[in-house]
């Protein structure tokens, strides 16, 4: 049975998110909750006030805030990598987690921020490497388009709660010891494992076409 047990560190956000992931009444009243997504007229979507393909990272900064944030290039030892901006401490509405906001960059611009790189360290994993970019290349690191988020909730989620929030979705699949909960038109894949954290991933509807 999957581990529903939470530090105490955690007990203030369960007892005021659990009614909200649970309960059926309407929440529209709190905003920037992981499934209020809008789909605009041009099929692409809007969540956490940042629209997916349109929005800069300058613009995460203006809408999120700066507060714990990081922006680095992220690279395992055999690729190129990816501009990334992480926040540590997020609250999508009222549910607390992890949040890293994805950019479009051409491989070119990766490789010289890297090189230009304030400095490098081994994540956690040790399997890849986080760049800090150098003070020079932040203005334009901080114009590249938004292509998509991860949130990672500290509650634990079930499929109970992601079908009573999220909705049913059009495909269930079976992938890499974790079962996605597929939403195409939303551009929205829920990851429910069995052993580690559920993460949400919202990117543009058109990518997944």
């Amino acid at each position: 049975m999957k581990k529903t047990l939470f530090a105490f560190a955690l007990l203030a956000v369960v007892l005021i998110a659990y009614p909200i992931l649970n309960q059926s009444e309407n929440t529209d009243v709190i905003k920037g909750l992981p499934w209020q997504i809008d789909v605009m007229p041009d099929g692409s979507t809007q969540v956490f006030g940042l629209h997916i393909g349109k929005s800069r990272l300058a613009d995460v900064l203006g809408i999120l805030g700066d507060d714990d944030v990081e922006l680095a290039i992220v690279a395992a030892s055999d690729e190129t990598g990816s501009l990334e901006m992480y926040y540590g401490h997020y609250k999508a509405g009222v549910i607390a987690g992890k949040l890293v906001v994805r950019a479009g960059a051409s491989e070119q611009d990766i490789k010289n921020w890297r090189e230009n790189a304030a400095r490098f360290e081994y994540m956690a994993s040790g399997q890849a490497k986080k760049y800090t970019l150098s003070t020079g290349d932040l203005k334009s690191a901080l114009n590249q388009v938004v292509t998509g988020l991860t949130f990672i909730p500290l509650l634990n989620l079930d499929e109970e709660i992601i079908l009573s929030r999220f909705g049913e979705p059009d495909e269930k699949i079976q992938l890499g010891g974790a079962m996605h909960y597929l939403y195409p038109k939303k551009g929205l894949d829920i990851a429910l494992f069995e052993e580690a954290k559920e993460v949400i991933q919202y990117v543009s509807p058109q990518s997944l076409h």
